[in-house]
């Protein structure tokens, strides 16, 4: 068997930076353990595996396909910038529909091209503050160890951990905040407390900056240790940032080492979601041969 194999740098416009993610097209049956081992193979954050719904489909005309992303060691409920890389690459392959929907286990998700981004219409996800203050004080203390920290939220939708840092940091401060992903792992949190599956370290934009808000995001729980730009994280950062600051668009910038901006939008038809956009670049195609 040969599928085709494609990475893609999401949320950048310069190859070799932004989120890199591997894009498999599935033109035929797949067995089920061979997701996990391909992503595992691939060893990158994501890889998408997509097909067509149809067998009279095809990847450069369909509009509705499947599609599912598999970290190295499980699958997951949403990915962004996998999403982001999957519209990229089908639209490299000649598909120009306007509009390009995706069923996953998120629902069904839709991707279409504003100028020279690809925006994504992903579910809003909210957060709520803590019941109890002390449930995750040693995890936010391995995280950001004597650092003020402003806000402590949860996100139920996703399991993420929101952690604000006070205003007096810089995006600079953040960059070099020395967090261990094996210390979180091993972290204990008390007992009854909310799963976490990532914890998202986020800092107000300065005065004058066009940047709204900067972060970073730790997910050692599904194998990834820091994620260099996270389309999922943002619906979290959206629903709060977009009540912190009275806004409805918002320009983020994630300050991994990799680094990558988006661009979001609160719907105002659509209660519940958030446009994600960013740009992207195709830097590999390929085979796998299996």
């Amino acid at each position: 068997m040969e599928l085709p194999v494609f990475v893609v740098d999401a949320f950048t416009s310069v190859p070799l930076s932004g989120n890199p993610a591997a894009v498999c097209l599935l033109g035929q049956d797949l067995a089920e353990e061979m997701h996990q081992k391909i992503a595992a193979e691939m060893n990158l954050s994501e890889t998408a595996f997509v097909r067509t719904l149809s067998p009279m489909d095809d990847f450069s005309s369909a509009t509705q396909f499947g599609l599912r992303w598999f970290t190295p060691s499980r699958e997951v409920a949403l990915c962004g910038h996998a999403t982001l890389a999957t519209a990229a690459i089908l639209h490299s392959l000649g598909n120009t529909n306007a509009r390009l929907a995706f069923h996953t286990l998120s629902g069904e998700l839709a991707a279409w091209h504003e100028g020279d981004h690809i925006a994504l219409d992903l579910p809003l996800n909210p957060t709520e503050p803590l019941q109890e203050k002390d449930e995750f004080k040693k995890l936010i203390q391995v995280a950001v160890g004597e650092m003020s920290v402003q806000d402590v939220r949860y996100s139920p939708g996703t399991c993420k951990l929101l952690i604000r840092l006070s205003d007096v940091y810089t995006r600079q401060d953040l960059e070099r905040l020395p967090i261990d992903p094996g210390s979180l792992l091993r972290t204990e949190r008390a007992s009854g407390s909310p799963d976490v599956m990532g914890v998202i370290v986020t800092l107000r934009g300065c005065g004058g900056d066009r940047i709204d808000f900067y972060s970073r995001y730790f997910a050692p729980w599904v194998g990834i240790n820091e994620d260099p730009v996270t389309g999922s994280a943002h619906t979290v950062l959206a629903s709060y940032w977009s009540k912190e600051l009275g806004k409805q668009e918002l320009t983020a910038r994630q300050c991994s080492p990799r680094g990558g901006e988006l661009q979001l939008s609160l719907q105002q038809q659509q209660h519940g979601r958030v446009s994600v956009s960013g740009q992207s670049r195709i830097v590999l195609r390929g085979s796998l041969h299996l």
